[in-house]
């Protein structure tokens, strides 16, 4: 087993990254709970509640089951969980366990964030891409207006990464994960990014899979320990994120994965920096490694004035000036403001080359 510490404001917490974590969680438990809760998805449900559950030792352990999806981080099932656990019993010494992808993981941290202001809970993440969102204690859920714009900073009690439970992902969420590592090896490391584009997510072996998503918990680690409240170089982990999450907006939450949108995203970070720097980065070799692992980057019907307006409604904008995450080289990302009429241009811009190329 691989194990990192992470020194948050609020309390140093585990990463363990390994096989098997599942068949060991009550070993791996910070302290005894008298009540635990586990929030899952149906999808993971079906693959490894019972398991999970069969080695939790507890007074009292009860399960909540979201459907899995985008459309779950709602305050409508936000409410739903507040009010399972206080029918469960749930009180100041019980425990939420997130077992499942960044979904589970946002709204389940956002749960225990704020019942009873504020409870411990484990994050048991199911799927590549939550080896970042489990990371770092942002936890939130969407506004119809645009993705994770209510929310908090809530550091787990530890983070458990069962990576046997990865070889059950379809394609997609393979693809929707990688994305995120992709992100991590253009701010910070050159040689994962240069990994990353010589592998094929067909064919990727266990050995792969693992340092790709250990070298990519580490860049995370290292950022949100400099900066867990992102007044600055935490900001760099939006790189792709700008458009990517407008993108999952205007064409309805599920029809892209949410690492789907940030290739296209981060496609879009590297056509900018190009021209506003006047560089060239590898933004070819990364459209053709996205084009031949499946990601969907054709993408039809898009209206520039209401992407702007999304893209307004990002964390980072400052009196509604969009400020956007580029990279002046691999590995050295700066945030940058871009006007509307710029964005617009951009966007413009880039959206037929995407048609042409």
């Amino acid at each position: 087993m691989d194990e990192l510490i992470i020194n948050s404001e609020i309390h140093q917490y585990k990463i363990i990254i390994g096989n098997r974590i599942r068949y060991d969680i009550n070993a791996l438990l910070p302290k005894p709970y008298s009540t635990i809760l586990v929030i899952t998805d149906d999808k993971v449900a079906e693959k490894y509640l019972n398991e999970v559950m069969s080695n939790l030792q507890a007074e009292n352990i009860f399960t909540s089951i979201i459907p899995a999806g985008e459309q779950s981080k709602s305050f409508t099932l936000f409410e739903k969980l507040h009010t399972e656990a206080l029918t469960y019993g749930l009180d100041r010494e019980s425990l939420i366990i997130a077992l499942g992808g960044g979904v589970v993981g946002d709204l389940a941290g956002f749960v225990a964030a704020t019942y009873m202001r504020g409870i411990d809970y484990i994050q048991m993440p199911t799927t590549i891409l939550a080896h970042d969102s489990s990371v770092g204690g942002k936890v939130a859920i969407n506004h119809q207006l645009g993705k994770n714009l209510i929310g908090s900073f809530y550091p787990p009690k530890a983070v458990l990464y069962d990576i046997d439970t990865l070889s059950t992902l379809p394609r997609s969420q393979v693809r929707s994960g990688y994305a995120e590592l992709i992100k991590e090896g253009l701010i910070a490391d050159e040689e994962l990014f240069q990994s990353i584009l010589s592998s094929d997510l067909m064919s990727l072996s266990q050995d792969q899979l693992h340092n790709h998503i250990r070298s990519g918990i580490k860049i995370k680690a290292a950022i949100v320990e400099a900066d867990e409240k992102e007044k600055g170089m935490r900001k760099y982990l939006n790189l792709g994120h700008t458009l990517g999450h407008a993108l999952e907006t205007t064409l309805g939450y599920g029809v892209l994965t949410h690492g789907e949108a940030i290739g296209i995203g981060l496609l879009f970070s590297m056509y900018v920096s190009e021209a506003v720097y006047t560089i060239k980065l590898p933004y070819e070799p990364l459209y053709r490694w996205l084009l031949n692992n499946n990601y969907p980057l054709f993408l039809e019907q898009l209206h520039v004035n209401d992407l702007i307006t999304l893209m307004k409604t990002d964390k980072k904008t400052l009196n509604h000036r969009i400020q956007m995450v580029l990279l002046k080289s691999v590995g050295e990302p700066v945030i940058k403001e871009i006007s509307d009429e710029d964005m617009s241009s951009y966007l413009k811009q880039f959206l037929r080359k995407l048609v042409v190329a």
